[in-house]
């Protein structure tokens, strides 16, 4: 009973968060899957997106991962942010594939987290791996009576 309570918390917070997240909506991002401590976030590579190899530049895979970062970090309706964080791109990515960012909770010590997150594309191929340091900073996302 408790996880279903804190499953549909965190879709409470992550959906208040997307709403007001202009630039994950500008690039397209779409929310697929949400719980405590983990998010899963979509991305279709654009034209726009790519760099001179005509390949997705990795400052948009990176994004995507932050974002999937930052909604698992923030589900359980504490107010977090990054504290630091590291990309390892492992193969490009191109115009129309759909890239998938999958972030999961490692650790969640005092009020620090650990956060890997692995960005695939559509056939389940490993574009890049990301991992995020957080900090909560007090607060919540959304407020006792949204919650």
């Amino acid at each position: 009973m408790t996880e279903s309570i804190d499953t549909d918390l965190a879709r409470r917070v992550i959906t208040a968060m997307f709403e007001r997240d202009q630039a994950s909506n500008f690039l397209g991002m779409k929310v697929l899957e949400v719980g405590p401590g983990m998010a899963v976030v979509s991305m279709t590579v654009r034209q726009e997106m790519l760099n001179g190899h005509h390949t997705c530049h990795g400052g948009f895979i990176f994004t995507l991962a932050d974002s999937s970062f930052a909604f698992a970090c923030n589900s359980r309706n504490d107010a977090t942010v990054a504290a630091g964080c590291s990309i390892e791109y492992l193969r490009p990515a191109r115009v129309g594939q759909v890239l998938t960012a999958t972030a999961a909770e490692r650790a969640l010590p005092g009020r620090t987290g650990v956060y890997d997150v692995s960005v695939t594309d559509e056939k389940g191929e490993l574009i890049a791996l990301f991992r995020g340091k957080s900090h909560r900073i007090g607060g919540q996302v959304v407020s006792d009576g949204q919650a």
